[in-house]
């Protein structure tokens, strides 16, 4: 039944390309929250029975054939009390960031910050990110310095293969901290599309004092973050569905 849950990771590659403009061109007019749209984006779905948190069952609506169904009605109470968290935090001038490490989770993650101009983490969690911010900013000063070097021409001073080396170092800085290169500061929030792929990222920002709101599917504990979202982590159609919350909450903010 896990099959039912795990679609969406199978059909990445195949929707990569839409998932690389959806919110760019996403019209957050039409954006509603309905049960309806939620039971279409698979929202509901847990995971099996065997790995259900005990700490999740006041979102579980029932079992059905070995899997969790959440009670999207409560799905829609905590969803809202994110949102008017988000619009406060976005309000008061501070960033938002987004961080989504799971495959499926990874395009959508960089699409919608990227579409929302927040910063974002969808490749591995550097540790130090917030607990060392001052060493890491000093790394994302370099690569925005570097780049600027790169496109002002002032790499043709080196030799060729200097140059090569200069750009495999930036290449692999802008994979790794692209997302960050801007945030100049602790971010007001983040916003974590699993709680258990984005463990490392939760827990520095717990420690840090930052506000964590993240998806929370039936196999974890939602007590560990401030907003938890109790939805399907895995779908692609059910995080981008909530995403599409998140980025419409930003837009009218």
């Amino acid at each position: 039944m896990e099959d039912n849950k795990v679609q969406a990771a199978e059909a990445v590659a195949e929707e990569k390309n839409e998932q690389e403009s959806y919110f760019a061109s996403l019209d957050v007019s039409k954006i509603e929250q309905s049960l309806e749209e939620m039971m279409k984006a698979g929202v509901h779905f847990g995971h099996q029975k065997a790995r259900r948190n005990p700490k999740m069952d006041e979102y579980i609506f029932t079992t059905r054939k070995g899997i969790n169904i959440l009670d999207l009605q409560k799905t829609q109470e905590k969803i809202q009390e994110a949102l008017e968290f988000i619009k406060s935090v976005k309000k008061s001038g501070k960033s938002i960031l987004f961080v989504g490490t799971k495959i499926q989770a990874k395009d959508l993650v960089r699409d919608v910050a990227t579409a929302a101009s927040m910063p974002f983490v969808c490749e591995r969690w550097l540790g130090g990110t917030f607990t060392n911010f001052k060493v890491i900013r000093g790394r994302t000063r370099y690569l925005v310095d570097s780049e600027g070097m790169l496109a002002r021409g002032e790499f043709k001073k080196y030799t060729k293969f200097e140059q090569m080396k200069k750009m495999e170092e930036l290449e692999k800085m802008e994979k790794r901290m692209g997302g960050i290169k801007n945030m100049a500061d602790l971010p007001g929030a983040i916003f974590a599309a699993s709680i258990k792929e984005d463990n490392l990222a939760i827990t520095e920002a717990r420690k840090m004092g930052i506000p964590v709101i993240a998806i929370a599917d039936t196999n974890v504990d939602p007590s560990y973050v401030d907003f938890p979202i109790p939805a399907n982590d895995d779908a692609i159609s059910s995080l981008r569905l909530i995403l599409s919350y998140a980025y419409k909450a930003i837009q009218e903010a």
